[in-house]
């Protein structure tokens, strides 16, 4: 039996430092999945809410996978999930488009390069959720259609139009 099995069987007893070990193995990939599909500042409460969703739900590990395996899928699902919320959420923040070109500051010079982390916060959501599924974490266009509830075709396309978005916006 492995540790991280061991870990998992003593965190479904209730032992709290075994769920931390576990907690602490995966939490840096969990984040970055959240930052990606949803943005950095939903990624820190998401990413929460992940561990919370995993202990409650710990008893259901039956191994056929590492725990990390499992916790990103857990991570993928809740965040899918909670599209909508996020959606709506987003939807009652005052749009603050221009406000920043109206205050003095110093300009960037042409020759700075844009990091992809800031590039993917330029994305509609649809498209930079496919762009992470499929060229960051590896799943098909038909699971990302089954995870996502749209069809392959939809998420060719929002990964192809993300494709375009990133491209003029890191040239």
């Amino acid at each position: 039996m492995t540790l991280e099995r061991q870990d998992v069987d003593l965190a479904v007893r209730g032992d709290a430092s075994a769920f931390e070990r576990l907690y602490k193995g995966s939490v840096a990939r969990v984040h970055s999945l959240a930052r990606r599909m949803a943005g950095d500042d939903l990624a820190d409460d998401l990413t929460q809410e992940v561990f919370i969703r995993a202990w409650e739900k710990l008893s259901t590990f039956r191994g056929d996978s590492s725990f990390n395996t499992w916790i990103h899928r857990l991570a993928v699902n809740l965040i899918l999930s909670r599209r909508e919320t996020i959606r709506r959420r987003q939807k009652r923040q005052v749009s603050s488009e221009g406000v920043l070109e109206s205050v003095a500051g110093r300009r960037q010079s042409p020759g700075l390069s844009v990091d992809l982390e800031s590039a993917l916060t330029n994305l509609p959501d649809g498209a930079r959720k496919v762009f992470v599924l499929y060229d960051v974490e590896g799943y098909s266009h038909d699971e990302i259609a089954g995870m996502m509830g749209i069809t392959s075709g939809t998420s060719k396309s929002q990964l192809h139009r993300a494709r375009m978005i990133l491209r003029t916006h890191l040239s």
